[in-house]
């Protein structure tokens, strides 16, 4: 006899314990990844430092930093490394959790995500309506900017060491790969 799979959605995951892994739920599937290491965290802050001091000055909109639940749907639940909310869609922002597509997701990929990071849930961000995406490669020293067309990612740009990353979330905003490596 077959067993019926069991589909995990967002109240199971608020009963979940806390043990410092990242815990996902895409599709009703559970993904359990360790914590990130400080060489990735070190890449998480320096470029969630450069968002956050653009959006001071120049606003609106709010940055995160992981861990911070973004419930895309029941059975979709993440933890992106870094999420950007536009002034105008604050209204997503929960006392618990982003409830909804942010404007702005970035994967900083790590040997234990990697595959996911590039596979599901660029797939799952591309159906929920996220804007952007970036893939922060630090093996490569490289940066994927993709964006949302229709319901697909393109890729608009890989950025190495020599070049800059502009976004029209954040105008005027230029950065440099490099600085994230250092």
């Amino acid at each position: 006899m077959a067993r019926e799979k069991l589909i995990l959605t967002y109240q199971d995951y608020l009963k979940m314990p806390d043990d410092r892994t990242r815990k996902e739920i895409l599709g009703g599937d559970l993904y359990v990844t360790p914590a990130p290491t400080p060489a990735h965290q070190r890449v998480v802050v320096r470029l969630a430092s450069l968002l956050s001091t653009h959006v001071e000055h120049h606003g609106p909109g709010e940055v995160f930093v992981s861990p911070i639940d973004v419930v895309l749907s029941q059975t979709d639940v993440v933890q992106p490394d870094i999420v950007f909310v536009v002034g105008a869609n604050t209204h997503i922002i929960g006392e618990a959790a982003v409830q909804g597509p942010p404007d702005l997701v970035i994967e900083v990929l790590s040997p234990s995500t990697v595959k996911l990071d590039r596979g599901r849930k660029m797939g799952l961000y591309a159906r929920s309506g996220v804007a952007e995406y970036w893939i922060v490669d630090p093996d490569n020293r490289s940066v994927e900017v993709y964006r949302l067309e229709g319901s697909a990612y393109r890729l608009e740009l890989r950025a190495h060491e020599g070049d800059m990353i502009r976004s029209d979330l954040f105008p005027g905003l230029v950065i440099s790969p490099a600085g994230l490596w250092r």
